[in-house]
């Protein structure tokens, strides 16, 4: 028999992933939509969103285990974070008890380490609690920085190396996670083991202490063919830049005030002790490698 997942999040960037790694080891994937998708083989789509419990129940219904991928990553105050990252994970955590579906993965963020720094991350933290206290067979996955084919937060890094310069928060380092890496991690750690469940884990690309920022963005240079310069901006001028982005793209701005308040922070690296075990998953993907599949991506995509 098939093992069932029930997937929240698979239409984005993540999720897309999830799914093509769940087929390929011949699972069945119910996912969550707010709108109709494409038939796709060996995929339910359920209609719904994290606010409706009928629907969140379908999802389950008949699931084995449950991936939590969605949330919201941009919102306007601490009410929207709230609504989409804690009650949407606790709408989550109910309609698994309501059905049977024991196994929770959970995905959170670095940003819950410091939940003091941006009402995303005093979200992603209030969530992981939510997880915790849940009585469910779980585990929580923070990712560092996730890249790869199909990424729109990344983007704008390439569109400035692609000029040949790159401004950065100031200077710090952070961990980076390809993907189809974080991908395979989500698919590995649905089988409940003793070595996994009721654990945080943190998972990158498997640098030791990380990039430094301006490391990162040669780095995305050198995928790109271009020599370029990166430079260090103050939190003053990042916060000005937010002003600029939010009124020049509204609700799609990228840089936000909240997300300047955490790319600030000097430490975004992974916990090597919370790396998970070596025989359950190990990365694939060198980043200089995955980038430039990144921008050969962008390129053909369009994007670049």
């Amino acid at each position: 028999m098939k093992q069932a997942i029930a997937l929240t999040g698979g239409t984005g960037f993540v999720g897309r992933h999830v799914i093509d790694i769940a087929r390929a080891q011949n699972m069945a994937v119910r996912a969550l939509t707010r709108r109709p998708q494409k038939p796709q083989h060996g995929v339910t789509w359920i209609e719904g969103s994290l606010s409706g419990s009928d629907s969140l129940k379908q999802l389950c219904d008949g699931a084995d285990t449950l991936i939590h991928v969605a949330g919201v990553v941009n919102a306007p105050d601490r009410k929207g974070f709230e609504d989409g990252n804690v009650a949407g994970t606790l709408a989550m955590v109910d309609a698994a008890k309501a059905m049977g579906t024991q196994r929770f993965v959970h995905v959170s963020s670095l940003a819950a380490r410091e939940p003091d720094l941006s009402n995303y991350g005093w979200s992603k933290a209030k969530a992981e609690k939510v997880v915790a206290a849940s009585g469910l067979d779980w585990t929580i996955m923070r990712p560092p920085a996730v890249y790869g084919p199909g990424d729109g937060e990344m983007l704008d890094l390439f569109k400035m190396a692609q000029r040949g310069f790159v401004m950065l928060p100031p200077e710090g380092r952070l961990s980076l996670i390809h993907v189809t890496d974080l991908a395979r991690l989500l698919v590995a750690l649905l089988p409940s083991d003793e070595t996994v469940t009721s654990h945080i884990f943190e998972a990158d690309d498997g640098v030791e202490g990380g990039w430094t920022h301006k490391q990162f963005a040669r780095a995305i240079g050198t995928a790109l063919g271009r020599s370029i310069k990166p430079f260090s901006m103050p939190p003053a001028m990042l916060k000005l830049a937010s002003k600029a982005d939010l009124a020049a793209r509204g609700g799609d701005a990228k840089l936000t005030a909240d997300r300047v308040s955490y790319l600030c922070h000097d430490d975004w690296t992974v916990d090597p002790a919370k790396r998970p075990p070596g025989n359950i998953w190990q990365p694939q993907i060198d980043t200089p490698d995955g980038l430039r599949q990144t921008a050969l991506w962008y390129k053909k995509s369009g994007w670049l």
